[in-house]
């Protein structure tokens, strides 16, 4: 079901975190540039964010399974690197806290 590419619909975000929903053609323009975390089977992802005059920077990232939560790392992870965390999964919509 998380095997797939999630766009950050900022105009959804709630005090729970960000949320993301799976890529489509529906889903609302927008001026700001929107992140992205794609997801894979495999345990890898990407993560792409607004870089320079806007145009998408895409980070490797990685993810794992930390007891029933989720945990993407990208960037290394450390030092630089961000840390998502999927706190609410569904098959429409996840939620994430940065």
């Amino acid at each position: 079901m998380l095997a797939r590419r999630w766009v950050h619909v900022f105009e959804e975000d709630t005090a729970q975190g960000a949320v993301y929903r799976p890529d489509s053609p529906d889903l609302p323009l927008s001026r700001r540039p929107r992140e992205t975390l794609a997801i894979a089977a495999d345990g890898s992802a990407e993560v792409s964010v607004p870089g320079p005059a806007d145009r998408p920077t895409v980070q490797p990232a990685t993810w794992t399974l930390e007891g029933d939560t989720v945990v993407i790392r990208a960037g290394g992870g450390g030092r630089g690197g961000k840390t998502y965390r999927l706190v609410d999964v569904s098959a429409d919509r996840i939620v994430v806290q940065q």
